[in-house]
């Protein structure tokens, strides 16, 4: 059965043939693995995940400026039609624009396509999660689309910009670095599930920091649920810019706070204190009055 993007690819005047979708998806897994495969238990392994993360943002960057060129072709597009005068040059430059601007975006697709299959195979292989150092990414059926926290606060405010609306309700979630145990996985896992029964077009908003947020965003990826990333500015704010991001978390007007400020298996909690930036969260959250649930240990 033909693809959105196959049937989108097979609309296009183009003699040449497009690579079905399950090939480019293919293309990704297979990269990923052999690149793993080849820097595994040798002396590249300490790289590994720098490696992994820049041919993912290979793909990710190419799109992009592709994404650019199509935009381009819009704005020629946009130009021709409104000094459109009927002859016969014209019509053929806004059509050429029209099949650039298309053919572009059946491009960035493709990219993507593979970008986010080899972003899979890496988790899939190594638990790591990847997420773009800057800019918004729409979804394909292989992961959830992924806004950068501005971008949604703009569209919030202006209720124009689909691409950058969270949509629906908005659930904040911070968690400790060091709180990604079994115990803290599945918990994390409970609370976002109850979330989604709660609010079904919810989008979850955190700062993509290791541990426990980074959990949170793979069980956003495999629910297909929306992500917001607030991230922690520490060029501009330093010490303060994890409390700084829990601003932005709360400017998104969540509908609910989750925390996990300690680790749930004992052992790591006895090593450490609560995650500061967590308990903000949760001090604001209540200071609003907004929804704040504390994930804890299942009750026996």
């Amino acid at each position: 059965t033909d693809t959105a993007f196959d049937v989108q690819a097979s609309a296009l005047e183009d003699v040449r043939p497009h690579p079905p979708e399950a090939a480019l998806v293919q293309l990704g897994h297979v990269l990923m693995t052999e690149l793993l495969d080849v820097v595994g238990d040798t002396a590249l392994e300490d790289v590994q995940t720098i490696l992994a993360e820049s041919l993912i943002g290979a793909f990710h960057s190419a799109a992009g400026r592709i994404e650019r060129e199509a935009d381009r072709a819009r704005d020629r597009m946009r130009v021709l039609e409104r000094d459109f005068d009927g002859s016969e040059m014209a019509d053929t430059e806004l059509q050429d624009a029209t099949r650039a601007a298309r053919a572009a975006d059946v491009a960035q697709a493709a990219c993507e396509l593979v970008r986010d299959a080899a972003a899979e195979a890496f988790t899939t292989t190594t638990g790591e999660v990847w997420t773009p150092w800057r800019g918004s990414r729409r979804g394909t059926h292989l992961t959830a689309a992924q806004l950068e926290a501005k971008q949604a606060l703009r569209a919030i405010e202006r209720r124009k910009s689909s691409d950058a609306d969270p949509g629906g309700p908005v659930v904040a979630f911070r968690g400790a670095p060091f709180a990604d145990s079994q115990a803290d996985a599945g918990r994390i896992f409970d609370a976002l599930n109850w979330a989604r029964s709660q609010w079904p077009d919810m989008a979850l908003a955190t700062t993509g920091a290791r541990g426990a947020e980074r959990l949170a965003i793979r069980w956003a990826q495999q629910k297909g649920v929306t992500l917001v990333l607030a991230r922690a500015d520490f060029d501009r704010h330093q010490k303060a810019a994890p409390f700084r991001a829990n601003d932005d978390l709360m400017a998104l007007e969540p509908t609910c706070c989750l925390t996990l400020a300690q680790s749930l298996d004992s052992e790591r909690a006895a090593r450490g204190h609560p995650f500061g930036p967590a308990l903000n969260l949760a001090q604001q959250a209540l200071g609003r009055g907004v929804q704040h649930v504390a994930i804890r240990p299942r009750a026996a």
